[in-house]
């Protein structure tokens, strides 16, 4: 069965292959709608949306596992994607350095049998949270970061695993 993870993401790819995976990448170009209100609808909806559109470009006839996957920072009620500027970045920071917040993933796993077997999709759709706590950052530490480029791409213009690993006091997974 061939496995395709339906994202560009280096995270998502890096996280495949330590669990040893063998998978292909084809990004999924679908205009992302939001019709939910909740973190988690959200992450879902979003997930779903990209691993669907996948999986209708492939072939009939052929098994395959789709692996969707969207996240998002939720601050209270306020919801943060990836940033649209550096701008935008420093002000999503600015917002997040010294609270704890939500970050939420939502992951969608198609699993299309061979047309033989009928063709028949097998859907799983979840979510996970993990709140992180933030230390406080100056106006120069957020300013220094977003030069680096790494917040550009990342929902809530951080990621815990590179350069903003040092503001992070803590996180907690598993709600």
């Amino acid at each position: 069965m061939e496995i395709i993870l339906a994202s560009a993401s280096p995270r998502r790819k890096e996280l495949l292959a330590q669990i040893g995976l063998e998978f292909q990448i084809q990004v999924s170009h679908v205009e992302e709608k939001i019709t939910a209100t909740l973190p988690q609808r959200i992450v879902e909806e979003l997930s779903s949306q990209k691993a669907e559109a996948v999986l209708q470009s492939i072939p009939a006839g052929k098994e395959v596992l789709v692996i969707g996957a969207d996240t998002i920072v939720a601050l209270g009620h306020r919801i943060l994607g990836k940033p649209v500027s550096e701008a935008d970045a420093v002000n999503m920071l600015g917002i997040l350095q010294g609270q704890t917040h939500e970050v939420y993933t939502g992951v969608t796993l198609l699993h299309r049998s061979a047309a033989a077997w009928g063709g028949n999709v097998e859907r799983k759709v979840f979510h996970e949270v993990t709140k992180v706590y933030f230390y406080p950052m100056t106006e120069q530490e957020i300013a220094e970061y977003v030069s680096t480029g790494d917040p550009l791409d990342k929902a809530g213009a951080y990621g815990i695993q590179g350069l903003c690993a040092r503001y992070i006091k803590g996180i907690w997974g598993g709600l």
